[in-house]
């Protein structure tokens, strides 16, 4: 089978389209036939060799989508030709076929594609953590989601809203804010204007927004201290470096700071992310945007477009 295969940590450049063994199911395993693949920041982070401790060589990838192709001994909740998606993986996303643990893989409803059901595994379950789990966000709060055109921040709009909150979502593209806008956002706020939490501010009465969900915090963290309302909460998400804060602005306001990582998600906790996930599909409430399809071989344009590009939903991989 073909896989994109790392033999060495740096650029984009190094991910090779190769000829590697297909993997066989062991127990408590499940084969996947690949349909799509999702591409995360954090695939290009751990492909830098920036972000944890990855053996060499390896697939790259957490998020695919496709059809069970065989079973390990003792797996009982899948059979082969179920439509699934997974929520990481053992061997690696970006080949044609997968191996996953069983509590890794996730029944694919009938309504979603097979590219929507790539885009779930880090994106939706991120900003389900980064809402409800982490902030514990409540119907009625509001909700400031920077960077609401892109994977995370569109799945954090629809879910915030699914669950009653008032939602602003940030873009820097017209493009962006009318995607935030359609999928739920009540207002959108260009991100590039210096005054644009001044505008957040106003928005929010003067009060401030209850729940930030920071994804490039090294820029935001400190203006987010003082646009979060008493007793708020910023979930940092995303961070591509180091900021200087004033503590006495979370002082005032009683404000927490609170970091996530879905690595951090327990067992239980994932359980519970997917089962919502899977709910929100399957009522319509959840409904993950591609913004581009590329083909599995062109990996390394994908990795330099997830960081160098204007976020527009997903990326996804094709093999």
């Amino acid at each position: 089978m073909k896989a994109i295969r790392v033999h060495e940590f740096g650029p984009p450049e190094v991910m090779k389209f190769e000829d590697v063994e297909a993997p066989r199911p062991g127990p408590g395993q499940v084969l996947i036939s690949v349909k799509a693949v999702g591409v995360n920041p954090v695939d290009t982070y751990i492909r830098a060799g920036s972000y944890g401790a990855r053996a060499l060589p390896f697939t790259p990838g957490s998020d695919a989508a496709g059809v069970v192709e065989a079973t390990g001994e003792g797996v009982k909740g899948f059979s082969p030709g179920d439509r699934v998606y997974t929520s990481g993986t053992i061997t690696g996303a970006y080949a044609e076929k997968t191996l996953c643990k069983e509590a890794q893989a996730h029944k694919l409803p009938e309504g979603a594609t097979f590219a929507q059901g790539a885009s779930l595994g880090v994106p939706f379950a991120t900003a389900y953590r980064a809402i409800f789990q982490r902030a514990k966000a409540l119907p009625g709060e509001m909700v400031l989601v920077h960077g609401a055109s892109g994977g995370v921040g569109v799945a954090a709009v629809q879910l915030a809203r699914a669950a009653g909150m008032k939602v602003i979502g940030t873009a820097g593209t017209e493009r962006g804010r009318a995607l935030a806008l359609k999928e739920g956002a009540h207002y959108v706020v260009d991100h590039t204007r210096a005054d644009h939490m001044d505008e957040v501010m106003r928005l929010t009465g003067g009060n401030g927004a209850d729940v930030i969900i920071e994804f490039l915090a090294n820029v935001n963290l400190a203006s987010d201290l003082k646009t979060i309302a008493k007793g708020g909460r910023i979930v940092v998400v995303g961070c591509r470096g180091k900021i200087e804060i004033d503590p006495r602005e979370s002082m005032g306001r009683d404000g927490n700071i609170l970091g996530m990582s879905l690595f951090n998600a327990t067992e239980k906790e994932l359980f519970s992310i997917h089962s919502a996930i899977v709910a929100g599909l399957e009522n319509g409430t959840l409904r993950p945007i591609i913004g581009r399809e590329m083909p599995l071989k062109d990996a390394q344009a994908a990795h330099h477009a997830i960081l160098e590009e204007r976020a527009y939903g997903k990326i996804v991989l094709v093999p």
